[in-house]
């Protein structure tokens, strides 16, 4: 019996989304963005703090350390939009340093209604922000904060941590591209990009010893079981990342430990898995720094300032639309 929370519209895209992935030739796939249901963004967010998965701190590190810089480099009046902002403790910095200055709007944009009310309660006390969340996609959100403002006010988008390395490469420069379509001349962008390190460090911080990621990869399928019916044995199932040498990118995949047929009534679906057949659920392509700013013209942006953090190499890119 199919019962679930969400409206019949996100049941639906969700279940559609599922059926499409799980039925393309070659790969299973599933879409990461629904990784992020109240349990896995709970689930993120003890991720980022583990010892092994330094990436959070050294987003944060920058943040902290180069906001004054980031902003000075900003025209006012200026508001702020971020794409997928979590529970908001790392906006922080940003925010603060600009409410300095002018009164600011601040607008997170989530699909996860559990990241916006923990993002609202996390910044909510900031003097002179005021947040505004919206529960849609990224390209949609962005589209209604950049359609709402005056027209003297600039807009700045946050894409912090490493989530532009969740799109294939030329994905990621199309979703490059189609925010540019929606910003004006400068606007700008801080994007978060995690740079290439070590195989070893990479596989520790995406398979920790404490299996805290495994508890996110799994609870997709568990997300399938509540939301769409599905009748997925977790216990036949078992958390893999990889590294992925052509492509530079972690991969995480499920890994089938048997032969086992699984039903998901709402995507109309009956799924065969042979043993060790694999569902890949997310990528987290990795970037050289000389590679950013190529990457940003190509997208009609212009790389106006890079800072980087040595102990878990990292970089923020404050890109200006051209």
């Amino acid at each position: 019996m199919l019962t679930s929370s969400l409206p019949v519209r996100q049941v639906s895209e969700f279940a559609a989304d599922v059926r499409a992935s799980l039925t393309k030739c070659g790969q299973r796939e599933l879409p990461s963005k629904y990784l992020y249901d109240e349990v896995g963004s709970a689930l993120f967010e003890a991720i980022c703090v583990l010892p092994e998965y330094g990436l959070t701190r050294a987003d944060a590190r920058l943040l902290e350390r180069h906001a004054g810089e980031i902003v000075g480099r900003l025209p006012s009046p200026i508001r702020v939009a971020e794409l997928g902002s979590g529970s908001g403790k790392k906006t922080r910095w940003i925010l603060e340093e600009l409410s300095r200055r002018q009164k600011t709007y601040y607008y997170p944009i989530e699909i996860s209604p559990s990241a916006l009310a923990a993002c609202a309660k996390e910044l909510g006390q900031i003097d002179l922000v005021s947040i505004v969340g919206h529960e849609q996609p990224y390209l949609e959100g962005l589209r209604t904060v950049a359609e709402g403002r005056g027209e003297q006010d600039h807009l700045l988008v946050l894409f912090l941590g490493s989530t532009i390395g969740n799109f294939d490469r030329d994905a990621g420069e199309d979703f490059l591209w189609e925010m540019r379509a929606i910003l004006r001349p400068g606007d700008a962008l801080l994007l978060g990009t995690d740079l290439e390190k070590s195989v070893a460090l990479q596989l520790q911080a995406y398979d920790d010893p404490a299996g805290v990621t495994a508890a996110f990869n799994l609870n997709l399928l568990a997300r399938m079981n509540r939301e769409l019916g599905a009748d997925f044995d977790l216990s036949c199932f078992r958390h893999e990342a990889r590294w992925n040498s052509a492509e530079r990118r972690i991969e995480m995949h499920l890994r089938s430990n048997c032969r086992q047929t699984v039903q998901i009534p709402a995507a109309n679906l009956r799924l065969m898995l042979d043993e060790d057949e694999t569902i890949w659920t997310e990528s987290s392509h990795k970037y050289k720094i000389e590679e950013i700013p190529g990457m940003a013209e190509r997208a009609g942006f212009r790389c106006d300032a890079q800072w980087i953090d040595e102990e878990w190499p990292f970089a923020q890119n404050l890109l200006v639309a051209k």
